[in-house]
């Protein structure tokens, strides 16, 4: 009887260990997570505020009150008292409509699909052009297929906008495309993280998720990061591990703006370079083969949302650019010249 109860008390062990290995990052991932970016239905929100005010008037502390609307699956509306500020140097520089970072009161979120969430960050388009909103679901395209590539990731939710601007005696109304980025402070929490502040070599990050980043970042066109200063990029610990996550896009060759730059020397911005460390090739190819098995998926997400496309040709080109990724992980001399061999060493 002993003998039996020792081999039925092995076999449990044997499951629980078997069940906790393969739902690790799957708990990981899920933990504490908001019904709120659960949900992936294009929320429509409503805002009004002075442009001109949150760019003088804001900025790491100092916000501005104002409300925000939106709408329920029954149609209706609710209104939410928010703050509002101006984030992001370039973008808040440069753009007709900067990205906005929102506070919200624990009291005011409970028992709205906000609960949980002191704060989010607001993409906008960034100049009036007619393509603007199309570039919104690019960037929020190249946050989705991210989230395929890594169990670490910054969650998002796709915004209808209608924003009211305040100019005085004479407002203009816009409609825009937008999203909403979880916080950074929400994201590690429910990644049971931490966030790492100062500067880090690379090569400290843990090499997967360093790699699964690096071939994301030359997926979408990407050179606008850094890893080592934590430029569009934050380090979460986790596991014992340092693991960058990626964010901000609008330079990606992906979304194409018209004022989008590189940060080297290349003809056009939707020219791909591989900007990763070397490593051990057995982890390159790790990693090429799960690009490959996920192509699918990937590839699927962008089609799933061509809906939010005003402009048909503009997911066309996206698509196609996406596509041509996998030309170069199909093909070894090319998966060698341009991404093996022009891995950096310093």
């Amino acid at each position: 009887m002993n003998k039996q109860i020792g081999y039925f008390l092995v076999f449990l062990s044997f499951l629980f260990f078997h069940y906790s290995f393969s739902q690790d990052e799957g708990n990981i991932v899920s933990k504490n997570e908001s019904d709120f970016f659960l949900e992936q239905e294009i929320l429509p929100i409503k805002l009004s505020y002075s442009l001109k005010d949150v760019k003088k008037n804001t900025n790491d502390s100092t916000y501005i009150d104002s409300n925000l609307e939106y709408q329920l699956k029954d149609g209706s509306w609710q209104t939410l008292p928010v703050k509002l500020r101006g984030r992001g140097n370039n973008r808040l520089k440069n753009c007709y409509f900067p990205p906005l970072k929102v506070k919200i009161k624990k009291s005011d979120s409970k028992h709205t699909i906000f609960a949980g969430h002191k704060s989010l960050k607001i993409v906008f388009p960034c100049l009036l052009e007619s393509d603007m909103n199309d570039n919104v679901v690019k960037e929020y395209l190249a946050y989705k297929l991210f989230e395929v590539i890594s169990p670490y990731h910054l969650k998002t939710r796709i915004l209808d906008i209608e924003l009211d601007e305040e100019k005085g005696s004479k407002n203009k109304t816009h409609n825009l495309k937008g999203i909403f980025i979880e916080d950074d402070k929400v994201a590690a929490k429910r990644l049971d993280a931490k966030i790492y502040e100062r500067d880090m070599h690379p090569l400290n990050q843990e090499p997967i998720s360093s790699l699964r980043n690096d071939f994301f970042q030359f997926m979408i066109g990407n050179t606008d990061f850094s890893r080592a200063y934590q430029h569009n990029m934050k380090v979460f610990y986790i596991n014992n591990t340092m693991v960058p996550i990626p964010y901000d896009f609008d330079m990606a060759g992906l979304v194409n703006t018209s004022y989008a730059a590189s940060s080297i020397a290349v003809n056009s911005v939707t020219d791909r370079v591989y900007r990763g460390f070397v490593r051990d090739k057995q982890l390159f190819e790790q990693v090429r083969r799960e690009f490959l098995n996920n192509k699918d998926k990937l590839i699927s997400i962008m089609d799933e949302n061509a809906i939010y496309f005003e402009h048909p040709e503009e997911f066309e080109t996206a698509k196609n650019y996406i596509l041509s990724f996998f030309d170069v992980l199909v093909n070894n001399k090319k998966f060698k010249d341009e991404i093996l061999e022009k891995a950096r060493t310093n």
